[in-house]
């Protein structure tokens, strides 16, 4: 009965397919200076197989949203977006400039050398999701890693 029980369990577990690794490098979040209530999270993002970015938390934040820097005409714009495409293997940069987070209601200051704790939501291909926590390093306000300050 043990052997069909555990049989049974590996059968299960062979059907069910594995969650994409996601592997993220390369993250920091902006200072802030005293009264600042928003500032912006980056990094690089892989995952294994074909996901959706789909949600950022942090305790540090009321509200985080995922964001991307879009020209239209003459004027760069900036705006919210509900998710990102994870392509399998290929890396999804948040940079300043381009796609990144947005922390808004900031409950303090966040000065340079501190770590923000944040909570990424990605959603594999069948719907399945799954949280991944991280430790930021705050960065310098000067700190650019590309192009636009917010």
């Amino acid at each position: 009965m043990k052997n069909l029980s555990a049989a049974a369990l590996l059968s299960l577990a062979v059907a069910l397919p594995a969650l994409a690794d996601v592997k993220i490098e390369e993250a920091w979040v902006r200072a802030t200076v005293p009264q600042q209530k928003v500032t912006g999270a980056f990094m690089r993002i892989t995952a294994s197989q074909d996901s959706r970015l789909v949600a950022i938390q942090s305790p540090v934040s009321d509200k985080v949203e995922i964001h991307e820097m879009v020209q239209e005409a003459d004027v760069m714009k900036m705006r919210a977006v509900a998710s990102l495409p994870l392509p399998a293997g290929k890396a999804l940069e948040l940079k300043p400039g381009g796609y990144h987070a947005m922390l808004f209601d900031l409950k303090r200051a966040l000065p340079e050398g501190e770590s923000v704790p944040l909570k990424l939501t990605v959603e594999g291909k069948d719907g399945r999701r799954e949280t991944i926590e991280i430790n930021a390093p705050v960065r310098p306000l000067h700190a650019m890693g590309g192009g636009h300050v917010h």
